[in-house]
């Protein structure tokens, strides 16, 4: 229920009167913005204050915050992040503002602090930040991609979530995404995919998937382990994560790394499942992966038969989406064609799936 609350306050000298503000806050379903709502009772004075000068005179109050971030008082400085976080989640236009006035260094030092909530409100004001297209090579220029690689490790669960999202949005800036895999953001974000929460698990598969465009990432994200979690998360329908999960393996499918670990992880039946009794996306994802799977190896070809790929694969030949058709149609053609009797490569198949 949504309610609205009346009130003078008075803050940094200037009094406002009849400030109302949605009591209420929800989270955001996407990776876009501080999602969190957690901000204390006590600050709902402050929370009233930002969203009603937003618009008014924000720039006078920008250069107060951005110089209580600096203060020698952790209290200030804790008030200070507080409000530039409510400031630029809520009010776009003041991403820019913020980012002018100076407030990104600062702010790269706070998460580096070892107090959680300093830490946890410097991590997410960048991350409201990163919103703006044009603070992004700014934000990664000024030294935040270790802190936030640093956060996402040892963080508290909003500040590991945040910290993913920022990375996520740094990860837009084509160059960065390999700045960020060697700073070594990949193996904690695989840690956040396979013991998060569900925010924790989407934040972590969406910045994968960005990140892992980049081939040395895909590497990095098979040596840290990720098909483990990967196929777990996909085999499991009341997750909510197999199409995000398979969107990830798909992206890293095309390595050979990443093909043995996902065989050697129990991949190929749960991507039959999937073809069998997923949604028309998942079928097509899984369509997609076992293709690529098979392409060059006659091992995984068999693995695949063997499971019973085929009856699935005529059904969503005949009743899938146009891409999906077509690609159960050439994954049916492989599977179909003669296969080698070397006993080798059967060997191989039963074993791990090393591609011959």
């Amino acid at each position: 229920m949504e309610t609205e609350v009346q009130s003078n306050f008075t803050y940094l000298g200037r009094t406002f009167t009849n400030l109302s503000i949605n009591a209420s806050s929800s989270a955001f379903s996407d990776c876009n913005s501080d999602r969190s709502g957690e901000f204390p009772t006590a600050s709902s004075q402050s929370r009233r204050l930002f969203l009603s000068c937003a618009s008014e005179n924000s720039d006078e109050l920008i250069e107060q915050l951005v110089s209580g971030l600096e203060s020698s008082s952790i209290d200030e400085q804790k008030q200070a992040a507080t409000e530039i976080r409510l400031l630029a989640k809520n009010k776009p236009e003041n991403r820019i503002k913020i980012a002018r006035a100076g407030a990104i260094k600062p702010l790269i030092s706070l998460i580096a602090s070892s107090d959680p909530q300093l830490q946890e409100n410097g991590v997410t004001a960048i991350l409201n930040l990163s919103l703006c297209d044009e603070n992004k090579e700014l934000i990664a220029a000024s030294g935040a991609i270790k802190p936030l690689v640093r956060a996402l490790k040892i963080g508290n669960s909003t500040a590991r979530e945040n910290a993913a999202c920022a990375l996520l949005r740094l990860s837009q800036v084509e160059e960065n995404k390999i700045a960020i895999g060697r700073s070594g953001a990949i193996p904690p974000l695989v840690n956040l995919l396979e013991t998060g929460n569900f925010r924790g698990k989407k934040d972590a598969s969406t910045a994968l998937y960005s990140l892992c465009s980049v081939k040395e990432n895909k590497v990095r994200a098979v040596q840290a382990g990720v098909m483990k979690p990967l196929v777990e998360l996909m085999a499991d329908f009341s997750s909510n994560m197999v199409d995000k999960s398979a969107f990830v393996a798909s992206e890293l499918i095309s390595v050979t790394e990443a093909r043995a670990a996902l065989v050697e992880e129990g991949g190929i039946p749960v991507l039959v499942e999937i073809v069998e009794v997923g949604t028309q996306r998942q079928k097509e994802i899984a369509v997609a992966i076992l293709l690529q799977l098979c392409e060059d190896s006659v091992a995984y070809r068999t693995m695949v038969a063997r499971e019973g790929a085929i009856p699935p694969l005529v059904a969503l030949s005949q009743s899938g989406t146009s891409r999906a058709k077509r690609k159960a149609e050439t994954l049916i053609d492989l599977l179909r064609q003669p296969r080698s009797g070397n006993a080798a490569a059967t060997a191989v198949a039963r074993a791990s799936g090393v591609s011959v």
